[in-house]
């Protein structure tokens, strides 16, 4: 049956489960991922939806699997075409391509960027056969909604296949600079295909800004609209703030809309688990775990985006120079990889153990450790559990698209306490101006913006944490939802989703 709405997305919308006698049943992703359910919720706008994803196969030509399964559940009749890719496809497109070449470009880490090892012909074909997949699954003049950076030339292939459809494409990543973006040798080609959408879509107003600076660097693009950025989304004290944003352009005669919606979190959820009986007395029992000292909570994955060297080293610094808080502050560090693989990411964990081991062996006593590392994912409850009992949030990455941490962290501060202390080079620094933000590259504002956190008044905390808990309630994911389907010009049901099957991203 064709599709009036087709996601175009790298992952399956379920976990497939098989039970001791060889059935495979779908179930909701267990995984802490709140995009997942909201993108599900546009089918029930819809007849019938189609979702485009890739699963590993032996062989492509002969997967042994079903490639299109029919799904009827809570958000919708809607069909998953599953693409299959050797581990070797996967390996070239996923963890060389995206994750060597794209990923330091998109947060603007030059001397990380790795051209050599590229397969360009590989990534295209992976790209081409999502198009393929997703042009057989749409009806005519059906919305094609294409997600993030290792799908970048599918709009491009789709155009060609199927003048007919409407395009949109989200970044779920920053967008860089044209002096960053332009290392990359097949340029041109990513940002022709971006423009032969309908709808391009980003977090914040600057990311938008730097694709349209892009895309007039290379090409004969013409802003045709820009409108003044709204006071929710404006904050003079950081990095990534930005007054203006191009809100349509135009290439070779076809005009594509420019849009800013930051995604959020699934604030009732999280109120939710932070509320149960079981997180408010687990909190209970990790403030009495402390006996009394104060804890301070940094949550991401290993990454050498996110900061983790640079904030332990200022940690050290924040007891060379207070040597009254030894013994009276903690810092609980999770830092999980995301890509165990990878020689850049192993590196990273293995620098980071090192340098936690030289703190906790320098300044650590018998009855204290002044760092808690801990490098496996924790169960979304308990991590609520955390977020409740932490006096301190520190989440400092040199470069992030948004950082959901950070929001689940205020969204589950239901009494009203806490301290988030932001790097302002994330995206939601723009968004949440009430935290304490700081510049990750610059220790005297790393370490002035820890301790600000741990000496500031009661009054002072609440004032700020009742702000922020209005910046992220007002832009929640369901906000996100609507604010793309307005752009999309379809509706999501808001209704199908917080049901709890999905936690937000802890990303």
């Amino acid at each position: 049956m064709a599709s009036d709405l087709v996601i175009v997305y790298h992952r399956q919308p379920y976990e497939e489960v098989e039970d001791a006698d060889g059935k495979v049943t779908f179930q909701e992703n267990k995984s802490p991922n709140g995009i997942v359910p909201t993108l599900k919720s546009f089918f029930g706008a819809v007849d019938h939806g189609a979702w485009i994803a890739w699963k590993l196969a032996e062989d492509s030509a002969n997967p042994g699997f079903d490639q299109v399964v029919e799904i009827d559940d809570a958000y919708g009749k809607y069909s998953v075409s599953r693409l299959p890719l050797t581990k070797e496809q996967v390996s070239e497109f996923y963890h060389i391509t995206s994750k060597s070449a794209f990923w330091p470009i998109l947060h603007s880490f030059k001397e990380r960027y790795d051209y050599d090892p590229v397969n360009w012909p590989n990534f295209r074909e992976v790209n081409w056969r999502f198009a393929e997949a997703a042009a057989a699954e749409a009806s005519e003049g059906a919305l094609v909604w294409v997600h993030d950076y290792n799908l970048w030339l599918v709009p491009g292939y789709l155009r060609q296949m199927r003048p007919d459809l409407r395009i949109a494409f989200f970044h779920h990543t920053p967008f860089p600079s044209a002096d960053v973006f332009n290392v990359l040798p097949w340029r041109r080609e990513i940002v022709e295909s971006l423009l032969a959408c309908d709808v391009v879509g980003f977090h914040i107003p600057r990311y938008a800004t730097n694709f349209v600076s892009v895309a007039r660097s290379l090409l004969d693009v013409t802003v045709e609209d820009r409108e003044t950025v709204g006071p929710h989304l404006t904050f003079e004290g950081t990095a990534l703030n930005e007054r203006t944003v191009p809100t349509r352009i135009s290439y070779q005669g076809r005009d594509t809309e420019i849009s800013v919606a930051p995604v959020g979190v699934d604030v009732p959820f999280v109120e939710r688990n932070a509320d149960s009986p079981e997180t408010t007395a687990r909190a209970a029992q990790i403030r009495e775990e402390m006996g009394g000292a104060q804890l301070i909570l940094s949550v991401g994955r290993t990454d050498y985006t996110k900061g983790g060297i640079e904030q332990l080293a200022s940690f050290e610094r924040l007891l060379e120079k207070h040597p009254d808080l030894v013994g009276k502050v903690r810092l609980m560090h999770v830092s999980v990889a995301a890509n165990r693989n990878m020689t850049a990411y192993e590196d990273i964990q293995n620098d980071i153990e090192q340098v936690t081991g030289r703190i906790n062996g320098r300044f650590g006593r018998l009855d204290w450790q002044p760092i808690a590392l801990i490098s496996r994912a924790i169960p979304f409850a308990e991590l609520v559990a955390y977020y409740r009992a932490a006096d301190v949030a520190w989440i400092t990455p040199l470069a992030d698209g948004m950082n959901l941490v950070a929001k689940e962290f205020v969204a589950s501060r239901t009494d009203g306490d806490g301290v988030l202390v932001l790097s302002e080079f994330a995206g939601a620094a723009v968004e949440l101006g009430s935290a304490v933000i700081t510049n990750p590259f610059s220790n005297r504002s790393m370490d002035s913006a820890i301790h600000t956190a741990l000496t500031m008044p009661e009054d002072e905390r609440r004032q700020r944490m009742a702000d922020l808990r209005r910046a992220v309630s007002r832009y929640d994911v369901r906000a996100w939802g609507r604010a793309i389907g307005a752009d999309l010009g379809v509706k999501n049901d808001d209704a199908r989703q917080g049901d709890g099957g999905n936690a937000p991203a802890a990303a």
